[in-house]
């Protein structure tokens, strides 16, 4: 839906599933969408560099969340809430379960 806007629709998926869970892992996450962890590490990456996000070293991984010191989260969170809406239905409630 936000492809456009991030440049990429795996950048829009690692968003919404750390809008959903709060923290997450690249493997994780690439489980969580069938994808490979390369293409979500290379977003989350991104993202980090962009201070959208914070990492934390744990261990040999990286765990990432939204940088609640970025500018623009209030407003970036309202329009991946409001994009959600427009997801085909499985995705949707896959995307909003908590565990």
């Amino acid at each position: 839906m936000l492809k456009v806007l991030f440049g990429s629709k795996d950048k829009e998926l690692v968003l919404q599933y750390l809008l959903s869970k709060g923290e997450g892992y690249a493997s994780k996450i690439a489980r969580f969408y069938e994808l490979k962890s390369s293409q979500i590490q290379k977003q989350l990456e991104a993202l980090e560099e962009g201070d959208v996000l914070v990492g934390f070293q744990i261990g040999r991984a990286r765990l990432y969340k939204f940088n609640p010191r970025y500018y623009f989260y209030p407003e970036l969170e309202a329009l991946l809430k409001k994009s959600l809406d427009a997801y085909p239905e499985e995705l949707k409630d896959k995307c909003q379960r908590r565990s």
